[in-house]
C-alpha cells in the first residue's frame, strides 16, 4: 500500500489533476479496481452525473474522460459536485496524510477538523499557525484547491447530516449547532452538497442507530484491518477513575470541549471495521470537535496497510505484525492532558500513574454537573493545575515543580500542544522545562500529538522486547522509520500482552 500511495502522489512531478498533486491515470486505476484502501486519500468527481464518490463506490465505473480527482471532499463540493448517496463519500476515514505530515498545510487541516475556524474564524486559524490570512490561504489553496473556509464548510455539512439523522432537534437548532450563521445558508449548503433538502435527508434516516434521549449515536469508520477491541482494551487498561471507565467491551471517558464537558462511550462496531460512539454533549456545536478528538484517540485515520508493509518486511517484526495486522497507536484526546499524565507517570508503575492522576483529577479537575456512572470530572486545565495544591496528592517536590512549570507554559502558550502544533518546536519547548527529558517528550509526541514516527529512548518495556529480538535501543531508534510509533506498540505488546489481548476467561 505504501508503494501504491507513493506512486499515486508522484503525480506532483508527472502531471497533476486540478493542479493539486494527484496523478489522474493512477487515481483512475484505483477507482476501476474499487480499492477501498484509497477511500479518503482522494475523491472522484463525475462530470456526467455531477456527483463525487469515494474510490470504492460500487456504482458503474465512469469513463476516464468523464472524471476529475480532488484531494478533499471540500474541493469536490467547491467545484460544484454533490455527494453520492450510494457510497456517502463524506463519511470515509480522513486522509492519513494529514497525521503523517508536519508542514503548515497539514497543521491547518488538523486545526480545521478540531473546529478552529468555527471558534475563531480563518483569522484565528492563521494566527494559531503564525501566518497571515493571505499567506495561509495561498498555501492551502495551492495544495488542496480550496481554502480553509471551504474545508470548514464541508465539515459543517457532515455535522448537519449527522444531527439530522440522529436527533429530533428542530432544523433551525441543527443549523446553528453545525456552525452555520443562518438557516438559509444551512438549507443552501445541504442542497448543494447532498442534492436534497434537510427535511428529506431527515426522512431517509435509519432510526435503528439512534440512542437514548440526550445521546447521539455515531459510526466512526476505520480502514481495515482494524481491531476496535484491542484499541479499547489498551485504553481501558490505562483508565483513570473519575475521568475514564472500562466495562469489558466499552471504554468511556470525559472530553473537555470548547463549550463544556462531554461524555463519550466507545464500543466495537457491528461491522468489525468501525467504532460506535455514543456522545452526550453540553453544546451540540461541539459535535465536530468531539468526533475529531475521538478519531485521534483511536487512531482511526491511519493507513494500516502502509504501516504493516514496512514493519513486516523486517524479520524481527514479521511475526508480530502478522499476529496483529492493522495495530493502532491509541492516544489521548488532548495532548496537554497527555503531557501532564506523562509527567505523573515518570518512574512509577502503570497502577501508580493511574493513582496519581486520579488524585490530581479530584484536586484540580472540572466537576461534571452530574456524574455519569463513575465519571465525575474533566481533566484539569492548565490554569487549575497552576493553582492546585499538589502536595496533598503525594507528588515529590521535584515532580510538583515539573507539573506546575508545564501547566504554566501551556497556559501562556510557551508550549503549544494543540492539534496544529509544530511537533518539532513542541518537543524543544518541552525539553526546556525542568524535569522533562527525551522519554517524556517522545511519549507526548506518541500518545498526545499522534506523531506516527516516534521512538521512546530508554523505555524499559521496549528494552526487554528488543533483547528478546536480539536488537538494541540504538539500533531500533532508526530501524523502523517512518512508522516507529507502530513498532513501539508491537514491542509493548510483547512486554505487556495483558494490555492488548483479553484472556479467554475474562468476563465482558
Amino acid at each position: 500500500m505504501l508503494a501504491a500511495v507513493t506512486e499515486l502522489l508522484e503525480g506532483r512531478d508527472q502531471g497533476r489533476d486540478q493542479g493539486r498533486g494527484l496523478d489522474p491515470e493512477r487515481c483512475y486505476r484505483a477507482v476501476a479496481s474499487r480499492d477501498a484502501r484509497f477511500d479518503g486519500w482522494f475523491f472522484t468527481a463525475v462530470h456526467t452525473t455531477g456527483i463525487y464518490c469515494r474510490p470504492s463506490c460500487p456504482a458503474r465505473t465512469p469513463l476516464p474522460g468523464n472524471v476529475e480527482f480532488h484531494p478533499t471532499a471540500a474541493g469536490a463540493q467547491a467545484a460544484g459536485f454533490r455527494a453520492c448517496r450510494r457510497c456517502r463519500p463524506e463519511a470515509v476515514p480522513g486522509s492519513p496524510e494529514w497525521d503523517v505530515r508536519a508542514d503548515v498545510v497539514a497543521r491547518a487541516v488538523r486545526l480545521v477538523a478540531d473546529g478552529e475556524v468555527e471558534r475563531s474564524g480563518v483569522s484565528g486559524l492563521a494566527a494559531a499557525l503564525g501566518y497571515s490570512e493571505r499567506q495561509l490561504h495561498r498555501l492551502v489553496v495551492g495544495e488542496l484547491g480550496v481554502g480553509p473556509l471551504a474545508l470548514a464548510r464541508a465539515q459543517r455539512a457532515q455535522t448537519a447530516r449527522v444531527l439530522l439523522e440522529t436527533t429530533d432537534l428542530p432544523v433551525a437548532d441543527i443549523a446553528f449547532a453545525a456552525g452555520f450563521t443562518s438557516v438559509r445558508q444551512f438549507n443552501d449548503t445541504v442542497r448543494e452538497v447532498f442534492a436534497t433538502t434537510p427535511t428529506d435527508l431527515r426522512g431517509s434516516r435509519s432510526r435503528a442507530g439512534r440512542g437514548p434521549s440526550g445521546w447521539l449515536t455515531l459510526r466512526l469508520a476505520a480502514r481495515a484491518p482494524f481491531s476496535a477491541e484491542e484499541v479499547l482494551l489498551f485504553l481501558g487498561g490505562h483508565a483513570v477513575p473519575g475521568l475514564e471507565e472500562w466495562h469489558g467491551t466499552t471504554f468511556s471517558r470525559v472530553l473537555d470541549l470548547p463549550h463544556g464537558p462531554a461524555v463519550v462511550r466507545l464500543s466495537p462496531g457491528a461491522d468489525g471495521t468501525s467504532v460506535t460512539a455514543r456522545l452526550h454533549l453540553t453544546e451540540l456545536r461541539d459535535l465536530g470537535t468531539a468526533v475529531a478528538r475521538c478519531r485521534h484517540l483511536l487512531d482511526l485515520d491511519a493507513d494500516p496497510t502502509a504501516v504493516d508493509d514496512v514493519l513486516a518486511a523486517d524479520p524481527a517484526l514479521t511475526r508480530l505484525v502478522r499476529a496483529a495486522p492493522g495495530r493502532r497507536v491509541p492516544t489521548h484526546p488532548d495532548a496537554a492532558e497527555a503531557a501532564v499524565r506523562a509527567v505523573l507517570g515518570q518512574h512509577v508503575s502503570l497502577a501508580g500513574a493511574r493513582t496519581f492522576t486520579a488524585r490530581v483529577l479530584t484536586a484540580a479537575g472540572t466537576p461534571l454537573p452530574e456524574p455519569v456512572g463513575t465519571l465525575t470530572h474533566a481533566f484539569p486545565r492548565p490554569a487549575a493545575l497552576v493553582e492546585a495544591d499538589l502536595a496533598a496528592v503525594g507528588l515529590t517536590g521535584k515532580r510538583r515543580a515539573t507539573v506546575h512549570a508545564l501547566a504554566a507554559a501551556l497556559g501562556t502558550g510557551a508550549v503549544d500542544l494543540g492539534p496544529g502544533a509544530d511537533r518539532a518546536e513542541a518537543g524543544r519547548a518541552l525539553l526546556a522545562l525542568p524535569g522533562i527529558g527525551p522519554w517524556t517528550v517522545a511519549l507526548v509526541a506518541l500518545r498526545g500529538l499522534g506523531d506516527p514516527d516516534v521512538w521512546l529512548p530508554g523505555d524499559l518495556a521496549l528494552r526487554r522486547a528488543l533483547a528478546a529480538l536480539g536488537s538494541s535501543d540504538a539500533d531500533a531508534a532508526t530501524r523502523w522509520r517512518p512508522w516507529r510509533s507502530y513498532a513501539v506498540l508491537h514491542l509493548w505488546a510483547m512486554s505487556a500482552p495483558a494490555l492488548f489481548t483479553r484472556h479467554p476467561e475474562d468476563s465482558p
